[in-house]
């Protein structure tokens, strides 16, 4: 059986303010999703998180937003296209240098929050978000949704996007998820999140909140770190996945 990935978001603090355990959760994970100053840290936290990072083997993702710390990047923000490739490179750049300070590198970009969903269907955001990697690395894979908008364009450009799954949140018949402002976004019992990512991994389907099973086949799980009881749940669903079977492995 292949291998997957479990990220998770760490490094969304700023300045005295932290919102997670993040030493904690990088125990449980192959791959973290840092955040790159934009939605949430700065440069203490960049720096120590990457180290934190290296020092377990973990990935480096450099998780990608908005330009909305008030919003915490879950704001759709209509900055023009090539604004937004610059903030996005701009952010990737801060991210490498403390990756490579650290001893490792970015291994992956990821859109954070509104930039995440909006790229799902967005032509132009969809396309910042590809020409800012391509620019950046064209090795580096994109972590998103199959058949979304962004999926279709990085194809197009010759980048490798990689499939991503949601153990704490909930999808709609499209295989989107659900808003989360809307019932049934998040799952945050740990059992049925650890059922829910074995049954994604071994079996390829996904129960949508209306009820259809829809198709899914994650090379990478996410865990949101803000969500309730994200320990317990991170290390519940790695947990299970092992029990199944399937290798964890980091993103490269």
């Amino acid at each position: 059986m292949t291998g997957v990935a479990i990220n998770t978001d760490v490094g969304e603090g700023f300045g005295p303010w932290r919102f997670t355990d993040d030493e904690a959760l990088l125990d449980h994970v192959t791959a973290a999703n840092i955040a790159c100053g934009f939605h949430a840290g700065d440069p203490d936290i960049l720096r120590r998180t990457c180290a934190a990072a290296v020092r377990r083997g973990v990935a480096i993702g450099a998780q990608v937003s908005y330009r909305d710390l008030a919003g915490f990047g879950r704001r759709f923000i209509d900055v023009p296209t090539g604004t937004l490739v610059n903030d996005l490179l701009y952010q990737i750049g801060a991210l490498r240098i403390f990756a490579e300070i650290a001893g490792g590198r970015v291994d992956y970009v990821k859109a954070h929050g509104a930039l995440y969903n909006t790229a799902a269907t967005h032509r132009e955001h969809a396309a910042a978000l590809v020409e800012a990697v391509a620019t950046a690395d064209p090795a580096l894979p994109l972590l998103c949704q199959p058949g979304t908008e962004v999926w279709r364009q990085a194809e197009d450009a010759g980048l490798r996007p990689l499939a991503e799954a949601f153990a704490d949140r909930g999808y709609d018949a499209r295989g989107l998820l659900v808003p989360r402002d809307q019932p049934g976004a998040l799952v945050t019992d740990r059992e049925e999140a650890a059922r829910r990512v074995v049954r994604m991994v071994v079996e390829g389907r996904v129960t949508a909140v209306t009820g259809e099973d829809i198709p899914i086949t994650p090379a990478a799980l996410c865990v949101h770190s803000d969500t309730a009881g994200a320990l317990e749940l991170a290390s519940a669903v790695a947990s299970a996945l092992r029990e199944a079977g399937v290798s964890l492995t980091p993103i490269r």
